[in-house]
């Protein structure tokens, strides 16, 4: 891999560094003093350097159960919120009193993705990262798990770490774990191979298992997502260990490096992909798959099989074909009810019923993602 290509890491001057549970807290829960100050080290280094870091922090469930008296971390909902609500202000308490030594002041922002789905949620948010920045101040983010429900499972914040990445137009992206690479295999398996670079995750041929360590929720799958939503909209990233963040942010060999994309997705597409969550599905037939993939055509009525659930025009759905597999994901034009009546039939008949005027489209083209095509064994 050329040295250029890890300049663009060591030259950003708006950084996005994530670091998980596993990387910041003991193995039974609770604080790891050392690891979480040799991480605030590096990253007021960089803050004094001139440089704009903003850290997406998990932590919240794992530093706070035990602080609870839990013997582990909680399964249930209600337990994993009382958890974060207690380690959150332990956590932060921690970083305040940490980056202060350094004569810099943090500030907590808590989101969850539905934040940054809606417009005005993603304008305050990203209106109040840019003000911090330019206040001298480090943000420190996290997902809002008091008040999230699945969002809690969305993967120890990698995601929102991708999409908090975009939010502020940072120009990189580190993504900190307790593995110091991606492989072609487990680490632990003979033969495996560090992966120095890719230039589309849409390529990679990597095993990947396990969801995460007994205090997180990440695994490698959810950094790989991470890393693609970022490179996707023209994000650099860096995936390596925690202890290894200096060097990454240096612009070392250290860990995988992801290209950027050349092709960046619009904005709305991008959030489409990742952050929204869809209010239904419509299930559609294999000519309408075909028409979707081959001529990148817009949805039809007449290739709509069954619907499910009550969404609103406007809404994001899951297009799934007739394997029962994904297919993509797109805007609705019409709502459920309207789409469970039309299924099915022509653009001749939705003009005689809606008018000469109403749009024969039931997913735009122009509003749709599609998925990857699973590789068959």
């Amino acid at each position: 891999m050329t040295t250029s290509a890890r300049n663009v890491i060591a030259a950003a001057h708006r950084i996005v560094v994530k670091v998980g549970s596993s990387s910041l807290t003991a193995p039974g829960g609770g604080i790891d003093v050392a690891r979480v100050d040799e991480l605030v080290d590096v990253v007021a280094r960089a803050r004094l350097d001139g440089r704009e870091p903003i850290l997406v922090s998990s932590g919240a469930i794992a530093t706070g159960f035990p602080a609870l008296g839990m013997p582990h971390r909680p399964r249930d909902l209600a337990g994993k919120q009382a958890a974060a609500s207690v380690g959150q202000g332990i956590l932060l308490a921690h970083y305040a009193q940490r980056f202060a030594e350094h004569d810099l002041q943090v500030g907590q922002v808590l989101l969850t993705v539905h934040d940054l789905v809606r417009p005005r949620g993603y304008r305050n948010a990203s209106a109040t990262l840019t003000r911090l920045l330019s206040l001298g101040v480090v943000p420190i983010v996290n997902e809002n798990d008091t008040v999230a429900t699945s969002e809690i499972q969305f993967g120890d914040n990698d995601r929102l770490a991708a999409l908090v990445a975009e939010l502020v137009r940072a120009e990189a992206l580190v993504l900190l774990s307790d593995v110091d690479s991606l492989y072609t295999a487990p680490p632990s398996t003979p033969g495996a191979e560090r992966i120095a670079l890719v230039t589309d995750t849409a390529d990679l041929q990597v095993q990947t298992h396990g969801g995460g360590s007994a205090v997180g929720t990440g695994g490698m799958t959810t950094k790989l997502d991470a890393a693609g939503t970022a490179a996707g909209s023209g994000i650099p990233v860096v995936l390596t260990r925690a202890d290894l963040a200096g060097e990454a942010m240096a612009g070392e060999d250290v860990g995988t490096y992801f290209a950027p994309s050349l092709v960046h997705r619009p904005r709305r597409l991008l959030w489409l992909a990742h952050a929204a969550s869809p209010q239904g599905e419509i299930h559609i037939d294999s000519g309408a798959v075909t028409a979707l993939r081959e001529r990148h055509a817009s949805l039809l009525a007449v290739g709509v099989t069954t619907v499910h659930g009550d969404f609103q025009p406007g809404d994001p759905v899951l297009l799934i074909g007739p394997d029962g597999e994904p297919v993509g994901r797109g805007i609705a034009s019409y709502g459920g009810q309207e789409v469970r009546a039309m299924r099915g039939r022509s653009s001749s008949w939705l003009a005689t019923e809606f008018g000469p005027g109403a749009s024969r489209e039931v997913v735009h083209r122009d509003a749709m993602v599609l998925s990857r095509r699973r590789r068959r064994s």
